[in-house]
């Protein structure tokens, strides 16, 4: 019998690219100064860990969160490019604000969160939703019954908790994915996904507050202002 794998998943820490809510995507953003002491407090945290292989995104990002807990358990940092954020195009390295007006039919499509749009240039969410899920497994797979360190970024996790939560793709995200954030899963043989544990930050209490990347949100305000460019205007 094939033993599951239990799977440690983080975000990466805060960027200023965060801070500022840029859609970061695949630029190779480093971290700031809050995402160096993030990433410092996950050594604290992972310490008592039992974990045999750590993996992490290739974006600088994220090797800059999980190099310090790699050095901590004495294991090598191996990196896999599938655990990139979500690609999106000709929308990175710009706010919500700029995008709405730069592109505003990207936005109106991105905002409207169906699995299929994407901006121009990226990847769209079932795109995306496929490749996060088949990275999870894959490395599952290899390491079966092992314990592995995962550091990744907060698309990654959000369609990752969608395939264990059984989730539609379309919609906004539901997750709360906090920066170096402490997730469990347990990935079965079959390629099940069972969440054990989700978004602890009990290792970050006394660092600043976390910007909040809120879809939900987005999604509103999209509607409101499609309803108001619907609206006749007043007789003059």
């Amino acid at each position: 019998m094939i033993e599951p794998t239990d799977v440690i998943l983080i975000r990466h820490g805060e960027t200023d690219w965060n801070r500022a809510m840029r859609f970061q995507g695949q630029t190779d953003v480093p971290l700031n100064e809050t995402g160096m002491a993030q990433a410092q407090r996950l050594v604290a945290r992972v310490a008592g860990e039992a974990v045999d292989h750590v993996f992490s995104s290739d974006l600088r990002r994220a090797l800059q969160t999980a190099q310090p807990a790699a050095a901590r358990l004495g294991l090598a940092l191996a990196t896999d490019s599938g655990l990139r954020e979500q690609c999106f195009g000709i929308a990175e390295g710009l706010t919500s604000a700029e995008i709405r007006e730069r592109h505003p039919d990207d936005w109106a499509r991105w905002t409207s969160f169906q699995a299929d749009q994407a901006f121009e240039g990226g990847e769209s969410t079932r795109q995306f939703h496929r490749r996060s899920v088949d990275t999870l497994r894959r490395l599952a797979s290899a390491h079966a019954g092992g314990r592995l360190l995962v550091v990744t970024h907060g698309g990654v996790l959000d369609m990752i908790f969608r395939a264990a939560r059984a989730l539609s793709l379309d919609g906004p995200r539901m997750a709360e994915i906090p920066n170096a954030g402490f997730n469990r899963v347990r990935v079965a043989a079959g390629g099940a996904i069972e969440i054990q544990a989700w978004a602890d930050v009990a290792h970050l209490e006394g660092l600043p507050s976390q910007p909040v990347y809120d879809q939900t949100r987005l999604a509103r305000e999209a509607a409101e202002l499609h309803a108001s460019d619907l609206r006749p205007g007043l007789p003059g």
